[in-house]
């Protein structure tokens, strides 16, 4: 790797590290909002704010576990082999969280399914992603698995 392109990967990684350290705390799930009686049935699902705050942990997580697997690529073909599970966790985790973050934020009758599904894949990716944390786009793909995890757990509760 020439020094450019290594001073560009570090630069992108301190990038990433920087817009992390300056997002707002991920939000609990909290109780939705009274809403006031209405006339006849109600079209609206009291319980919509939850599988937003999901939606949006699993759209985050996502594009994390995206760039983390373009990532992992760029060190396979540097001869690292030892990135090849978390090359193939990550892409698969994107495809899960991506597919949980469309259910949950149309309150989808199968949001809880898929909610343990994509709280399974999170477990699985941040556990293999932390085994490599001293990177720091890896650490970075963790924390956000651990937090889609965390909410997703919640979720499956509702």
């Amino acid at each position: 790797m020439t020094r450019a392109t290594l001073g560009v990967v570090c630069l992108f990684a301190c990038g990433l590290l920087a817009l992390h350290a300056a997002e707002p705390v991920q939000p609990k799930l909290q109780p939705p909002p009274v809403v006031p009686a209405q006339k006849g049935p109600s079209k609206v699902d009291p319980e919509m704010p939850f599988f937003l705050v999901c939606a949006k942990a699993c759209d985050d997580c996502a594009r994390m576990c995206e760039t983390c697997s373009s990532h992992c690529a760029r060190l396979l073909t540097e001869g690292k082999k030892e990135h090849q599970i978390t090359f193939q966790l990550c892409q698969d985790c994107a495809a899960v969280c991506d597919a949980a973050g469309r259910i949950t934020a149309k309150d989808g009758p199968m949001s809880q399914l898929i909610c343990a599904a994509c709280a399974d894949a999170c477990k699985r990716c941040g556990d293999e992603c932390e085994k490599h944390a001293d990177d720091p786009m890896m650490k970075h793909c963790a924390l956000e698995c651990r937090k889609c995890e965390k909410v997703c757990r919640e979720m499956i509760k509702k």
